[in-house]
């Protein structure tokens, strides 16, 4: 027989943090929003009438500096952990440049794609390109937002290694946003 303590512990409600728990069903809206438009680019591309291009090489470039984004995050929670409240601030502000960065280098992606004659209107292997990009850039804009919110935190000692709740939400959000990209910069690469 179990004593009161036992079954106490063992009716234990588990709870997840409300504002991770919003954002798990943020990203996974995101996920659904996303799924549904490569799933429409493989059907609408087996329809035919599919012009084939090739990326605008600053889609590479952008993904490496995203990357190195992620790696600039990591070392920002990190930081958070240990109480380097310096190397937090320099991590986030880090990965907030290399974010704006990223999305002027899609801009000048965008201008290489009208270069090539390719454009939102038109055919719609092009138009898919643009949705993509252009979708996944209006969600780092969010992501940017939510880093200048964790930089002003940071700033304010509100992260620190018993308040780690917004660094984590900050973190999983930007980490996702970086796997998003490069899921759809492959499926790109593969399916064009």
């Amino acid at each position: 027989m179990k004593n009161p303590e036992e079954l106490l512990a063992a009716n234990e409600t588990r709870s997840v943090n409300p504002k991770i728990f919003t954002m798990w069903l943020f990203i996974v809206s995101i996920v659904m929003l996303f799924a549904a438009f490569t799933s429409a680019y493989l059907v609408r591309k087996a329809e035919g009438n599919w012009v084939e291009f090739e990326l605008p090489d600053l889609f590479y470039s952008s993904t490496v500096v995203l990357l190195g984004s992620s790696i600039s995050m990591h070392f920002a929670y990190l930081a958070a952990k240990k109480d380097r409240f310096n190397a937090l601030r320099i991590s986030i502000s880090i990965t907030f440049v290399l974010g704006l960065v990223f999305l002027l280098m899609q801009y000048y992606g965008w201008i290489q794609l009208v270069e090539k004659n390719v454009f939102f209107v038109g055919n719609p292997s092009g138009s898919f390109v643009y949705v993509f990009s252009g979708l996944h850039g209006l969600h780092l804009i969010s992501g940017l937002i939510v880093l200048l919110v964790a930089l002003v935190g940071a700033f304010r000692l509100k992260i620190n290694a018993k308040a780690l709740t917004q660094i984590k939400i900050c973190a999983t959000y930007w980490h996702f946003l970086d796997a998003l990209w490069v899921y759809l910069f492959l499926f790109l690469v593969f399916n064009n």
